[in-house]
């Protein structure tokens, strides 16, 4: 798997493009890149460099943006690796009776291929949801609020993860990108909302919303 042929597939199927993926930006909601099944990673090629580099991107854009979880073909590359991570710093960015009722807990650095997801608590519990490719919006999503997943973690090693409560909707999100759907495919549309409409108003409109990693 070499990345300059993935660029030119990635051309071909997307359209033509100045920058080519793995990009250090997250593609946005519209790009058909984001709606593509992504296509599995060959097992004896997970320790090669090509695979490794796109991995540490991955982990570097993921943490550089902020956020506690990334899909691979959100950096415009349709392959099926997430990576996760909810660390002490960002448990700070939330009150604890939110942190209580979103079932939070940190999570180490999780990297998983290949992806199979199962259900482990069917009961469903609906929570704002916001994502880094559609920015500056949120909406409620109900999940499932257990889940196991089984694949292969960065070293190649065939693996399965338990997650419960907010790392369980993390990684919903994630593997649901890695089938090409959105958050906003399952979201109540009542709940969609625009994250920074009372600066917009209170700013006369003057607001800019940056898709760069600064």
């Amino acid at each position: 798997m070499k990345f300059p042929n993935l660029a030119r597939i990635a051309k071909t199927a997307f359209g033509a493009q100045t920058i080519h993926p793995p990009y250090s930006h997250t593609v946005q909601i519209g790009d058909p890149v984001l709606r593509s099944k992504c296509m599995e990673i060959p097992s004896e090629t997970i320790k090669s460099n090509e695979v490794q580099t796109l991995i540490n991107h991955m982990i570097k854009i993921m943490r550089e943006s902020n956020c506690v979880g990334l899909a691979c073909n959100q950096l415009g590359m349709p392959y099926q690796i997430m990576t996760m991570e909810f660390t002490e710093k960002r448990k700070k960015d939330f009150p604890p009776s939110v942190y209580k009722a979103r079932e939070m807990q940190t999570l180490p650095l999780t990297v998983i291929i290949n992806p199979k997801l199962t259900v482990t608590n069917f009961e469903k519990i609906a929570h704002v949801e916001s994502c880094q490719s559609v920015r500056g919006y949120s909406g409620e999503v109900s999940r499932y609020k257990g889940v196991a997943i089984e694949g292969f973690n960065e070293n190649g090693e065939a693996k399965k993860w338990e997650f419960n409560g907010w790392n369980a909707r993390i990684a919903q999100h994630e593997v649901d990108h890695l089938n090409g759907v959105v958050y906003t495919d399952k979201m109540d549309p009542k709940t969609f909302i625009c994250t920074i409409w009372e600066a917009v108003n209170s700013r006369g409109g003057r607001v800019q919303l940056p898709f760069f990693v600064k």
